[in-house]
């Protein structure tokens, strides 16, 4: 693709030179010579690639554009649009995974001859792994001739790391840049849907212990989060994949990226599940779904006398209990469905005579309800359903179990993206493992508990697992209460002794000769760094935890995990570092200790490695956390405060006396986690107090 083709916004500029977008706005005011907008809108313009490279490195703020940034920027300005930029790359990175021999012979062409000898290979391969009837559309000649600098940048890219690592970070990054016209079903919530589905036990490591299940259907597959978690999550994989998705767009964008997982017959078709069922004829072992939620206009009246209703003719407002029923039509006996479901699905009255039957017959093995955050939307608690299609000699289930994973979170913070999932999946993974082994639990109060199905089928025929679990003993039990009060007795006793001790009398305001953290930086006293999603840091090394800016503001250990993508380096903490986030109303300074050492810097943070001999590391994020600096250094292009790291002041100070402050912040971070400790440990006793005098475990007097 010619560099006068591929567009780049301001976001994509900031991005390539690592500068915040307040940065790009000033040069465009500053400088005359930057290069003018080319297309876009007034408010979110675009420019020349090309065009901006040559100015950056005229100006000394690029060095060289790495090939990654450049592959997605030319996706997000090819001609065509970021979705046929995807489907065209996608199909190439295929036919370099499938056929590295032919693709190599035809990167040795022209770019003219390239652009007509490669829609005849891509079709082939796109047919040999997809089959007939694929959603996958091969561009003309017209189309690659514009792309073809683009198509061999994502082949090069594939050259150093798999093909499936580079569409998943092109993927990713397209998912990232347009999050409302998706919904996702994140890492965590697809890889426990499908170890219940595929039955990946906790204990069974050896994948001889494992049965490979044929086939694993997901009936809305979106992006194919679900089914990528099929493929990647445990040994074995499934043999074939099927996916169904209403756009067709999105169907030839997942089925692009399953066959990039893996050598399995990968099989995804366009089209409405409900009103035209693609594998109407087929049967799976397992189904994965993740339905859209309250749809009301999901065919109600067209089919009306569909076989599918077995348990119920659902109402207009039970669009998922339709999608319950069609994932257990596509079961083969004995075959095991795991849905994501909203909240109320477990007990609206509209659907309580569907719940009843699917409870009567055995369908329903189990409700697995997971934490506020799980999934969007994030602020409710969603439930999986477990479900498994009747045999015909297999007698009706008379227990069904009831599983709240709340509980397993501990004191960890709720939220998206902060949620423990080696917790929520252990807890859910070992009660289910136990029911469908025994058929019954041992009752765990607020965790879990196997219920007869008579005691279920009431007037409400209620779901929910925490209208049915019993609660836990306050506060962990009296013993656990007493051992909370010691423990903030001693915490409250360590803040009294560390209180900071005052001046006798006010002194005056010292006035000292400033400098900032840029010049610092400019003048070798520190190193300044731009956390990012970052990559393990050497092939076959444990993926380090992620410092997020949660973690730095709350006092926390690193609490983030790094995304999935190529490699790209990661930046590293070390002790001694200051790290500073540029995100709230409140600036954070905190320095690197031994334990939260070798963590990759997250999103939102920026590091200052100072250099010892210059300055020291207590004196500088105790001056950087001045109200004055918050004031001084921030700006406000958005609706989020953002901090300009590189106008933080410090003064200018002999080194002996930056030790001498840096002693005296170091007391004062020492007292702000004794606070931090006892509000967490007040707040546990308070309320576990409440929940005792509330039922019963703890008397008045």
């Amino acid at each position: 693709m010619p560099e006068s083709a591929a567009e780049v916004t301001a976001a994509g500029i900031a991005r390539l030179a690592g500068v915040g977008r307040a940065a790009v706005s000033n040069w465009r005011r500053r400088h005359s010579d930057f290069p003018q907008p080319i297309g876009g809108t007034e408010t979110s313009p675009t420019f020349a690639l090309g065009d901006v490279e040559t100015w950056l490195r005229h100006q000394g703020k690029l060095a060289e554009v790495p090939l990654r940034e450049r592959v997605w920027q030319q996706l997000s300005g090819d001609p065509a649009g970021a979705v046929a930029a995807l489907r065209a790359a996608g199909s190439v990175l295929l036919l370099v995974h499938d056929r590295p021999t032919t693709w190599l012979e035809l990167a040795a062409l022209t770019d003219l001859k390239l652009a007509e000898e490669l829609p005849t290979a891509l079709e082939a391969v796109l047919a040999a792994r997809l089959g007939e009837g694929h959603p996958v559309t091969v561009p003309g000649p017209a189309e690659l001739a514009v792309s073809s600098a683009f198509l061999r940048g994502a082949a090069e890219l594939a050259a150093g790391r798999s093909a499936a690592q580079v569409y998943e970070f092109l993927l990713g990054r397209h998912l990232d840049a347009n999050p409302r016209q998706y919904t996702l079903t994140p890492a965590g919530p697809a890889e426990l849907m499908a170890a219940l589905a595929l039955g990946l036990s906790q204990g069974a490591q050896d994948p001889a212990d494992r049965k490979r299940p044929h086939t694993v259907l997901d009936p809305a597959c979106g992006t194919g989060g679900l089914l990528h978690a099929a493929v990647t999550t445990g040994a074995p994989a499934p043999a074939e994949i099927h996916g169904q998705e209403a756009d067709p767009e999105l169907a030839a964008l997942t089925a692009l990226r399953l066959a990039l997982h893996g050598d399995g017959r990968v099989r995804v078709r366009a089209g409405d599940s409900l009103r035209a069922d693609a594998f109407a004829d087929s049967t799976a072992d397992a189904v994965l779904c993740h339905p859209p939620f309250n749809e009301r206009n999901w065919g109600h009246e067209e089919l009306a006398y569909d076989p599918r209703w077995e348990y119920g003719f659902p109402a207009r407002t039970e669009s998922e209990l339709a999608w319950v029923q069609h994932a257990l039509a596509r079961l083969r006996p004995g075959g095991t469905a795991v849905l994501l479901m909203p909240p109320a699905v477990a007990s609206r009255r509209s659907g309580r005579r569907i719940r009843a039957d699917l409870l009567r017959r055995g369908a329903l093995r189990a409700v697995i309800a997971l934490p506020a955050g799980a999934a969007p939307p994030y602020g409710i608690p969603l439930h999986l359903w477990v479900l498994r299609r009747p045999g015909a000699q297999q007698s009706p289930t008379p227990h069904v179990l009831l599983v709240d994973t709340a509980g397993a979170t501990g004191p960890a913070p709720a939220g998206r993206d902060k949620l423990p999932w080696q917790a929520v999946r252990a807890a859910a993974l070992e009660a289910w493992e136990d029911f469908d082994r025994h058929g019954t639990v041992a009752e765990q109060p607020g965790r879990c508990r196997s219920l007869p199905v008579i005691d279920l089928l009431d007037d409400d025929v209620d779901l929910a697992p925490a209208r049915h679990l019993p609660p836990p003993a306050a506060g962990g039990g009296t013993a656990e209460l007493a051992d909370v009060h010691d423990r903030l007795t001693l915490a409250l006793r360590r803040a009294g002794d560390l209180a900071p001790a005052l001046p006798p009398e006010p002194a005056d305001p010292a006035r000292w000769p400033a400098t900032t953290v840029g010049e610092l930086a400019r003048a070798g006293a520190l190193v300044l760094r731009a956390g990012g999603p970052g990559a393990v840091p050497e092939p076959g090394a444990g993926a380090p935890p992620v410092l997020t800016d949660y973690d730095v503001k709350a006092g926390g250990a690193p609490s983030g995990a790094l995304p999935e993508g190529p490699a790209e380096e990661a930046v590293l903490v070390e002790a001694g570092d200051v790290v500073v986030p540029v995100l709230g109303d409140v600036t954070a300074a905190r320095v690197v200790d031994e334990a939260t050492a070798g963590a990759a810097l997250g999103r939102g943070l920026f590091l200052l490695r100072p250099d010892p001999a210059a300055l020291d590391a207590w004196f500088l994020a105790g001056f950087l956390r001045g109200s004055a600096n918050q004031r001084q250094a921030s700006s406000y292009a958005s609706t989020a405060t953002r901090l300009d790291v590189r106008r933080l002041q410090v003064p200018r100070l002999p080194l002996a006396d930056q030790r001498r402050y840096g002693t005296r912040f170091r007391e004062l971070a020492a007292f702000e986690e004794a606070l931090r400790l006892t509000e967490r440990l007040g707040g546990r006793l308070v309320q576990g107090l409440y929940d005792g005098l509330t039922d019963g475990t703890v008397r008045p007097e």
